[in-house]
Formats: structure tokens, C-alpha cells, sequence
């Protein structure tokens, strides 16, 4: 290709951009933006309707160029950031009811990206595992941030609010996994030794370090996410043997306030937790299945003493 052919094609990709950013578009204001004639600019609109692009002129007070609706979607023009802002819209879609449709077109979006920008997308795809859908959404930059401190074995720090204040933490940050509300961040804690849950929409100034870490065995970052969000944080652990099939009960309860495991066909175990044993036993009753109190010792007793409270309020 000579560099008058690599002129014009850069050129027309550049129109194409320019009409897939606004409704309608002038003559003369093309021919500035592009640097060229009038007469160029009609040009390069029929190059453009040539390759399939549906571009229609309008004459008078008002019209212009616009990029119409055509039978066979053409390719988009994304600049950097808009490549990767889908790429992120795509995988919150892929971790929920979007499903297989936003991971195909995620996969696609991979295949036509440049290098610098491929490694991006894939830092989000290897980076992220799901137990649940639609989300609180997060702030891009830093949801990249970590998406890519994932991807590179490099140390994260972030400020982080505890005890009514926001306290820097220094991890080694391992999964970005999404719930059924919210995305958590699954990282060792290296000031305090420990495995630990973050909510990145409670995190600020994100930032990822050169220092490179060691990868530690890690536990199973969607199953250890959802049990730090449903049972840890409560006064109470409890553990149910519901007596219906795990598909059944899954779909009563969200995926944030309980993990559901398949016991065999016709029966789950179950476990949440709650700051009342009480609490947690009507909501296991309101199911509407048989159930058997497993954890913690003192869940029987409570089942005992909620059902005679139940009994005494029946008339004789």
C-alpha cells in the first residue's frame, strides 16, 4: 500500500469515527475536522457507503451527514478508553444475566484489539469469577487498576473505611469476583497476615505497586467471597439441612445472603448468618421446606424455644 493509499484509508476511518460520535455532521464542519476539501469529504462518504456504511446526506438548514441504521451491523471505531469501558461493561454482563452473549462479545472485542489494549481486556477476563448477577456499579479506573494488579502479581494499595475511618491497606490482591449486589476484591492482607474481602465501591485511591509477590495457595475466590458476604460478618454462623433439591433453594434466596451446597439430589446445605439465631431461623422457615438445625450447638435449642412460642400463640 502506498502512503497515498494509507492517507486515504486512515482518513476514512477517521470520518467513520466522526460520524459514529454524532447524529449529524455538517460538510464543512468534516471537511475542518479532517483537513480537507469539501469535495473530499463527499468522497470518502461514498468510500464509506461502498464498504456497506449506511451514510446519509440531507441539503438545506440542518442537514448534513449522519451514520443511518443498516441491515448488517459494520464495525465500530472505539478509541482507548471506549475499548476498554465496553470491555468492563461486557464483563459485568458475563458475570450476570447477560451470560454467554456478553462473554462471546467480549471474546470478539479481544480478538480485534490492538496488543496495548488486548492485555487490558485480558487482565479483566483472567482476573474475575462470579456467583451471582447484576451489581453496584464501580469506578472504571480503578476496577482496571486491580483487574491488572491481578493479572501481574503486583502488590495493591488502597484506602479502605474502618471503624468510621479510611485506613490505607497494602494487599496481594488474587480475584475481582462479582455478587449478585456488588464486586469484592479477594486478596492477602499483608499488614495483617490474613485472606480478606473488599468491596471495591467502598475502596479510593487505588493504586498497583511495581513490587512483584510470590502467589500463595489460594482458597476458591467465588465460594470464599460469597461465605465472607453471607455468613462472616454476623454475630451468628448457622447451618441448615434443607430438604428440597440446591436448584430449588438457590432460586428463593439471593446468592449474597446464603451458599447453597447440593447434598445429593433431594437435599442442600445450607449457610448464612445473621446477629439473631432467631432471625436466621424464620428465614430458613419461611422457605416452606423441611429442614434439620446442623451449626452452631445452641441452634436446636433455639428451634425448640421459637416453636413453643409459635404454639403458645395458637388459641385452645
Amino acid at each position: 500500500m502506498s502512503a497515498d493509499e494509507r492517507g486515504t484509508t486512515e482518513r476514512v476511518l477517521t470520518l467513520l469515527g466522526l460520524l459514529q460520535q454524532r447524529r449529524v455532521w455538517s460538510g464543512p464542519d468534516l471537511a475542518d475536522r479532517l483537513g480537507v476539501t469539501p469535495r473530499t469529504v463527499r468522497r470518502d462518504v461514498e468510500r464509506l457507503r461502498a464498504l456497506g456504511y449506511p451514510v446519509h446526506a440531507t441539503y438545506g438548514a440542518g442537514g448534513g451527514y449522519r451514520l443511518g441504521p443498516g441491515q448488517d451491523l459494520p464495525p465500530l471505531l472505539l478509541d482507548d478508553e471506549e475499548a476498554i469501558a465496553t470491555a468492563v461493561a461486557l464483563l459485568d454482563g458475563a458475570a450476570g444475566s447477560a451470560g454467554d452473549a456478553a462473554l462471546r462479545a467480549l471474546t470478539k472485542l479481544d480478538q480485534v484489539l490492538p496488543a496495548r489494549l488486548r492485555h487490558e481486556v485480558r487482565a479483566l477476563t483472567g482476573s474475575v469469577e462470579s456467583f451471582g448477577g447484576g451489581r453496584t456499579p464501580v469506578d472504571a479506573e480503578a476496577f482496571i487498576t486491580l483487574a491488572r494488579a491481578c493479572r501481574d502479581e503486583v502488590e495493591a494499595g488502597f484506602d479502605y473505611p474502618s471503624a468510621g475511618a479510611a485506613r490505607r491497606r497494602r494487599v496481594e490482591p488474587y480475584r475481582l469476583v462479582a455478587s449478585d449486589r456488588r464486586w469484592y476484591l479477594l486478596a492477602y492482607d499483608v499488614d495483617r497476615d490474613d485472606w480478606r474481602t473488599f468491596r471495591v465501591d467502598r475502596m479510593t485511591a487505588v493504586a498497583a505497586r511495581t513490587w512483584r509477590f510470590r502467589p500463595r495457595p489460594m482458597p476458591d475466590a467465588a465460594a470464599y467471597v460469597q461465605e465472607s458476604v453471607a455468613s462472616r460478618p454476623y454475630r451468628h454462623q448457622a447451618r441448615f439441612l434443607v430438604h428440597a433439591p440446591a436448584e430449588t433453594v438457590r432460586a428463593q434466596v439471593p446468592a449474597s445472603a446464603v451458599v447453597v451446597r447440593p447434598r445429593g439430589a433431594e437435599r442442600c446445605e445450607v449457610l448464612t448468618g445473621a446477629d439473631s439465631l432467631d432471625f436466621v431461623l424464620m428465614h430458613v422457615l419461611l422457605l416452606g421446606h423441611a429442614f434439620e438445625a446442623l451449626d452452631p450447638p445452641g441452634l436446636a435449642d433455639r428451634c425448640r424455644a421459637l416453636a413453643n412460642r409459635l404454639l403458645s400463640a395458637v388459641p385452645d
